[in-house]
């Protein structure tokens, strides 16, 4: 699958399969393609090359929309359309028709049990009833999280939910993530970070894109070896992996890929 806008190849070469219970986490440098290949697997971006299959409806011969009520996505953008005054109870029951507000549909109680029930899945039932412009960051991308989760979704794509968070946010977002990699009823995961000691314990895959194309992906132990991480970043790197978290440090510059 390739992706060029403007004469610019921004993705090419990618030929990559997540399977049902797989944790991925997706790593690359900044410009390495690694949003336009998010918004490519949750069907907000067609490609101009090659094929797209995600739970088993390919893009261009399936109804996106439907499609897409199948698929959870978090992401910045989503996050900066989401209505400040509402709470955060409202922002998850809209999930449920993938909607940024729930004036435009009904729902029952056992709608907004379920989005009670999706709010406490990610430690944050205490805050339903609190708008949303009010919550920290870490709060607003959990409350999103919850919102992902309304649906019955058999992929959840998570783009840099870390993302601007202080520690307390990033650490408790982790947390909160590590708990769904755990949870053998969860939808395969797959999230984008460009820090390796935002990985949270628990996920079993990892995706390095460089220049537009897949650096080395499978198993994360595999992947996430000094030589491949460093080629990667272009930094030659040490990579450390202890009480089921990883992080790494540079040492010097790497070899060019």
């Amino acid at each position: 699958m390739r992706l060029i806008r403007d004469a610019t190849t921004i993705l090419d070469g990618i030929d990559w399969r997540v399977r049902p219970g797989e944790r991925w986490v997706m790593l690359g440098p900044n410009g390495s393609g690694k949003t336009s290949l998010c918004q490519i697997i949750s069907f907000y971006l067609h490609p101009s090359g090659g094929s797209v299959s995600v739970l088993g409806g390919q893009l261009g011969r399936v109804d996106v929309r439907a499609l897409r009520l199948r698929i959870g996505l978090t992401s910045p953008a989503l996050a900066a359309m989401m209505q400040p005054r509402l709470t955060a109870e409202q922002i998850v029951v809209a999930g449920k028709h993938a909607a940024l507000a729930h004036w435009w549909h009904t729902y029952d109680e056992t709608d907004w049990m379920q989005a009670r029930r999706s709010l406490e899945r990610v430690g944050c039932l205490d805050h339903a009833g609190q708008r949303f412009g009010t919550l920290s960051s870490g709060e607003r991308q959990r409350v999103l999280l919850a919102r992902a989760l309304m649906r019955d979704v058999g992929l959840l794509v998570l783009d840099e939910p870390t993302a601007g968070l202080d520690l307390t946010g990033r650490e408790q977002l982790i947390q909160t993530l590590a708990g769904l990699a755990r949870d053998q009823t969860a939808p395969a995961l797959v999230v984008v970070t460009h820090h390796v000691d935002e990985i949270p314990p628990g996920f079993t895959h990892a995706l390095l894109l460089a220049s537009g194309r897949i650096a080395a992906a499978g198993p994360i132990d595999q992947v996430l070896t000094n030589n491949r991480l460093s080629a990667c970043f272009g930094l030659a790197l040490e990579v450390e992996h202890r009480h089921g978290r990883w992080r790494a440090w540079a040492t010097g510059v790497a070899d060019p890929l």
